[in-house]
Order: structure tokens, then C-alpha cells, then sequence
């Protein structure tokens, strides 16, 4: 049911007749997508958070505009899109030298699953609903400049046709098909190379195997054992902590230096960003309890480790784990 039949409901004939509870929630129902949306195009979770406020705060300031050319979902949409495109005018990271996006941050997948079904019974939306959210995409995107990522993300992720995209963004269908073009092109520069045939897809048996035995080796402190599982041109990064470590040797050189050995650890499973994940929790004596260290995002391909994205215990409460493990006596 669409949010212009909820009006229809309400007894009123456009947004200007509508009282503010009754506002926020027919925008309520489109804060989850409208939150991704944000997300892909700014790549931090927090900045998608404030975004989607702020795209609420405007729409309600400027709900006489609404003339139902369009639904209220795209008109929603519209909003947020400019919304992001004025936080990144204001302030426009660069990705850092090594090409890492220090301001990444992860989604959950629990929150991801309350998105609207739509059309992503179909096994094409699928595969681009899940493709479009892992962390190599989200990373790939910030390389672009932003009307070029908007462009991008409501042509290919979205489906508008190229002239509401012109519309949105006043620029001609012509304009949009060329931004369009170039965008694809900075991607396929940006995406690791097995990227350009990725299906996306659920995990394979496989892949689950791979990440029990990646978090196993890691509880165990296995260096040899984590070793055989990377890729030998495996990528590490830590954001938002700089540094971008490549090949195998380097990876596991940066871990042994870390003193990764000679850590107490414990491990939870995950999954953010639709992308299998390990959370780890430290053994603190002084509280008596495994406490959160980091979260491991990998990204396997062709049986192997060929990507790791490491964040901080901050990333915990919102992604719904545990504050602490227990002990089981034989610390």
C-alpha cells in the first residue's frame, strides 16, 4: 500500500492538511531504506543516522512543496539524496592515500533485514540488493565524486529512470547518462578484480567452513593456521585507523607485531554488510569477563580470505552484541 492511499485514509488531499504524528508516520514507514540509501552514498552508519533526520526535518518544513507528481516514497527519497549531497559539499573526505575509506563504518545485517520486500523476491533485485551493501561497493562508491555516486546509486541500485534522476539533480537526461557512464568506469577502477563477476549470493557451505576455521585459528592464536586460509594478495584495513596492508606476509607480520599471540581470546559469529563476520572479545582479569575487542568482516572468494575489515569494540551495541562473554572457569 502506498503512502499516497495512507493520505487518501487520513481524509486529506495533500501533506499540507496533515498534523505532525501523522507526518512521522508515513515517514516512519520509509526510514529504514532511506537510511541504507544514505548510507551507500556516505559510507558511515552514524552520517546515514543524522542524514535520515535531517530528511525528515526538511520534508516536514517543506511538505506544502509535495504536489503528488511523484509518491511520497520518491519525494522522500529526493530529499535525502540532496541531503547527502549538501553533507558532502560541506565536508568531503578523501579516501586516504592507500585508497581505505577511514570513515567506513558496518551495518548490520539484523537492521538490513527489516528493509521493505519489494520486488527482492526476484533473484536479480537480490543479488543487487545484497552486492550494492557489501563493504567493497560502499568503499568503491566513495571514490566517486558525489552528484556522480548519486547518479549511480539511483540509476543502478534504485532503478529511476534517467530523467527523475535529472530532475532530481537539474541537470539534463543526457548529463545523467554520461555521469552514469564515468561512474561505472570509476568503479570497475576501484573494485577488486574478481568484484566485476561477482552473483553475490548466500554463503556457501564452503565459505561457512572457511570463517568457523578463520575464527577457530583465531581463538587459538594459530598464526600458521590463519596463514593458510589468506589469499596471497589478501587486503587488511583497520578504519578508522589509517593504513591500508596488502599480501599475505605483510598481514600476518602486522598481526604477530600487534602481539596477536599472546591474547586470550573469545569469538562470536556474525554478519554485517551481508558479508560473514567474527566478533572477538578480550580476556580482561581485572573485570573477570571476555570484553569486545574487534569485529573481523571478511570477504571470501574462490575459497579463500581475500579481504579483511577490522572495527572497533564501538562498533558493538549497534550491531546487537554481547557487552561480555563470561568465563568458563579456566581462566
Amino acid at each position: 500500500m502506498g503512502a499516497d492511499t495512507r493520505l487518501e485514509e487520513l481524509g486529506v488531499s495533500g501533506l499540507s492538511e496533515v498534523d505532525e504524528p501523522a507526518f512521522s508516520g508515513l515517514a516512519e514507514r520509509h526510514r529504514r531504506e532511506l537510511h541504507v540509501h544514505c548510507y551507500r552514498m556516505l559510507g558511515s552508519f552514524e552520517d546515514a543516522e543524522d542524514t535520515v533526520q535531517e530528511t525528515f526535518l526538511r520534508a516536514w518544513r517543506r511538505r506544502e512543496t509535495f504536489e503528488g507528481r511523484s509518491t511520497f516514497r520518491a519525494w522522500l527519497y529526493r530529499i535525502a539524496t540532496n541531503a547527502c549531497l549538501d553533507l558532502l559539499a560541506k565536508r568531503r573526505p578523501e579516501p586516504a592515500t592507500g585508497g581505505e575509506v577511514l570513515w567506513l563504518q558496518p551495518y548490520p545485517d539484523r537492521l538490513l533485514d527489516e528493509l521493505p520486500a519489494g520486488d527482492a523476491d526476484e533473484p536479480e533485485a537480490l543479488a543487487v540488493a545484497r552486492e550494492t551493501i557489501e563493504l567493497a561497493y560502499v568503499v568503491a562508491v566513495q571514490h566517486l565524486a558525489p552528484r556522480a555516486r548519486a547518479v549511480l546509486i539511483l540509476r543502478d541500485v534504485l532503478g529511476w529512470p534517467a530523467k527523475d534522476v535529472a530532475e532530481l539533480l537539474g541537470d539534463s537526461v543526457n548529463s545523467v547518462n554520461s555521469a552514469l557512464q564515468r561512474a561505472r568506469a570509476g568503479m570497475r577502477e576501484h573494485l577488486p578484480a574478481e568484484r566485476q563477476d561477482w552473483t553475490g549470493g548466500e554463503e556457501d557451505a564452503g565459505t561457512r567452513e572457511l570463517v568457523r576455521r578463520y575464527t577457530d585459528a583465531s581463538v587459538a592464536t594459530d598464526i600458521d593456521g590463519l596463514a593458510a586460509l589468506l589469499r596471497d594478495d589478501v587486503r587488511f584495513s583497520m578504519p578508522p585507523t589509517p593504513g591500508l596492508y596488502v599480501g599475505r606476509d605483510t598481514v600476518v607480520k602486522t598481526w604477530v607485531e600487534g602481539g596477536f599471540q599472546d591474547m586470550n581470546l573469545r569469538a562470536v559469529l556474525t554478519s554485517v554488510n551481508r558479508q560473514p563476520a567474527a566478533a572477538f572479545y578480550l580476556w580482561r582479569k581485572r573485570e573477570g569477563a571476555y570484553l569486545p575487542l574487534t569485529i573481523d568482516v571478511l570477504r571470501v572468494t574462490g575459497g579463500a580470505i581475500t579481504e579483511i575489515v577490522t572495527f572497533h569494540d564501538d562498533q558493538f551495541p549497534r550491531l546487537g552484541l554481547p557487552e561480555r562473554l563470561p568465563t568458563d572457569g579456566t581462566e
